[in-house]
């Protein structure tokens, strides 16, 4: 990633991490949005071990959750499910960095530019 602090960045090299940055976001998978967490539960049968002193909750539930018109949607998972979401969740985290990144040389090609014209 460039920090804004670089002097600034010769217009070659902008273009060339722009085009890296590009194929690499052509080559993630699908973005997922939302978070992936592991839940422990406490049922409400009396004698339980949830209930017992210390508690042996239930679980682990793998639950996907994440925002759908402003509510928080949750969705229970199996291992299998937990393992691709997690991918699409990666991608979507990976797939904002790039973004950032892609905004941060735009910048520096703008700040450059108006440096130059100062001159």
């Amino acid at each position: 990633m460039v920090a804004r602090s670089d002097p600034a960045l010769a217009p070659r090299r902008i273009e060339a991490r722009r085009a890296e940055i590009i194929a690499e976001i052509a080559a993630l998978g699908p973005p997922l949005p939302g978070s992936l967490v592991e839940r422990r539960t406490r049922c409400g049968t009396e004698g339980c071990r949830c209930r017992a002193d210390p508690p042996q909750l239930h679980g682990p539930y793998l639950s996907w959750t994440r925002k759908v018109d402003n509510r928080t949607v949750t969705r229970t998972l199996n291992a299998e499910q937990a393992q691709r979401c997690q991918e699409g969740i990666d991608n979507a985290r990976r797939l904002r960095r790039l973004v950032a990144e892609l905004e941060n040389l735009a910048l520096h090609e703008i700040e450059g530019t108006a440096a130059r014209t100062r001159r």
